[in-house]
C-alpha cells in the first residue's frame, strides 16, 4: 500500500479521514496540481480505512503519490512515523492537513514549523477551528464537554497551544482554508472556497431518482443526540417525504443501522466513498434529507446543476443528551442557518 514519495515533494498533505483526502483533491486542482505527496495516517474503524483505500486509489489515478502510513499501529507506531516522515517535512514548501484538532497532526506541527499552511475543510469542525483561531482559544471539537480536562489533555495542553500558534498567521508564515463552509478567519488568513470543480468534471451528472434520500448523521455516537429521538426523527422523516433510502456516515454503528432499518422500512446504504462522490456519480433522490452537518454545504456545491433539492432538518433541543456539549444546539442551529443563508436550502422538523 506503501508507495515511494518523490525525492522532493514541494507540498505535503496529511489526512485521516476520507472526506479529508478528498477536499485534498480539490484543493490540488484549484492549485494547479502541485507536487504532491498525501500521507494518509490510517485509522482504525473499518469503514474509515476501507473509504480512504478507494479514495487513495483515486488520488493515484490523478497522478499523486500516495504514502499509507499506520500511524497507530501500536507500541513504537508514532516514533516510527516521525521518522519516516521527518525528511519530507523537512523540505516541503506547504503542508496541507485535513484536521487541525488531530493531536497526530498537532505533534508534527510542533515538531517541524511549516512556512506555509492550508487546512482543508473536515466536516463542520472546519467552522470551529476556524473560530477558536480568531478568538485565540484553545482547539476543542465542538462536540466536547467543557467541563475541566482530562489528566491526557492537560498533559497534551503544551502541544495543542504550539500548534494553535503555528495553524494562525504571523511572520514568515502563511495560512490558507480552503472550505466549502462559511468561516470566520483571523486576519491574515487566506480563505479560498471549494467549489467542488474536481467532483464535479470526474463524476455526473447523476441520473435522479423518484422520492427523497436521507442522509444520517454520527450525532447518537458521539454523544449529542439521544438515539430514541433520533430513530423517531428519521421515521417521521422518511413519512413524510417518502424517502426510501438511508445514507448512513461512516462511524454510525451497525445497531444503530439495524434498528432505523426494522422501525423505518428504509434502505441503509454504506457509501464506499464520501457522500459528495456517492450522490454526483447517482443515482440520487431529487430531495434529499440532511441533519445539520458538513452535507448541507457541500451537496448545493457538487450537485450544483443536476436538480435535486437540499433540505435540512432542525435538531431540536430535546433531542440533546445530558451529556451533550452546552455549546451543541448553537453550533448546530448556526449550521443550519448558515446553510439556508448560503444556498437557500428549505427546512424541516421531523
Amino acid at each position: 500500500m506503501t508507495s515511494a514519495p518523490p525525492a522532493t515533494p514541494s507540498h505535503l498533505a496529511f489526512v485521516e479521514s476520507p472526506v479529508q483526502l478528498l477536499n485534498v483533491l480539490e484543493w490540488a486542482g484549484h492549485a494547479g496540481r502541485p507536487d504532491l505527496l498525501v500521507v494518509v495516517l490510517s485509522p482504525t474503524d473499518p469503514m474509515s480505512r476501507g473509504q480512504l483505500r478507494r479514495m487513495a486509489q483515486l488520488a493515484r489515478d490523478e497522478g499523486y503519490t500516495v504514502r499509507w502510513q499506520e500511524a497507530r499501529g501500536g507500541r513504537g507506531a508514532l516514533p516510527r512515523a516521525l521518522r519516516d516522515l521527518a525528511p519530507a517535512l523537512l523540505r516541503a514548501e506547504r503542508v496541507v492537513i485535513g484536521d487541525p484538532f488531530s493531536r497526530y497532526v498537532q505533534l508534527l506541527l510542533t515538531l517541524f514549523g511549516p512556512r506555509a499552511v492550508t487546512v482543508v475543510d473536515d466536516g463542520t469542525a472546519t467552522m470551529e477551528f476556524a473560530a477558536q483561531l480568531t478568538r485565540g482559544e484553545r482547539l476543542v471539537r465542538w462536540h466536547r464537554r467543557g467541563r475541566a480536562r482530562d489528566p491526557r489533555e492537560l498533559a497534551l495542553a503544551p502541544v495543542t497551544a504550539l500548534a494553535r500558534r503555528r495553524l494562525a498567521p504571523g511572520r514568515g508564515r502563511e495560512v490558507e482554508i480552503f472550505t466549502a463552509l462559511p468561516v470566520e478567519a483571523p486576519e491574515g488568513t487566506t480563505v479560498t472556497a471549494n467549489r467542488f470543480a474536481w467532483t464535479r468534471a470526474r463524476f455526473g451528472p447523476p441520473r435522479l431518482t423518484r422520492g427523497a434520500d436521507l442522509v444520517g448523521t454520527s450525532l447518537v455516537e458521539t454523544g449529542v443526540v439521544d438515539p430514541d429521538r433520533y430513530t423517531g426523527a428519521v421515521a417521521a422523516l422518511a413519512a413524510a417525504h417518502g424517502a426510501r433510502r438511508y445514507f448512513a456516515h461512516r462511524r454510525e454503528s451497525v445497531e444503530k443501522l439495524h434498528r432505523i432499518a426494522v422501525e423505518t422500512g428504509l434502505e441503509i446504504v454504506r457509501p464506499d466513498l464520501p457522500l459528495e462522490l456517492i450522490a454526483r456519480r447517482g443515482p440520487i433522490g431529487r430531495t434529499v434529507l440532511s441533519f445539520p452537518s458538513t452535507v448541507v454545504h457541500t451537496l448545493p456545491a457538487a450537485l450544483a446543476g443536476t436538480g435535486v433539492a437540499i433540505t435540512v432538518c432542525r435538531i431540536a433541543p430535546e433531542w440533546l443528551r445530558e451529556t451533550a456539549s452546552p455549546r451543541a444546539q448553537g453550533f448546530l442551529a448556526g449550521v443550519v442557518e448558515s446553510a439556508r443563508s448560503a444556498h437557500g436550502l428549505s427546512l424541516t422538523g421531523a
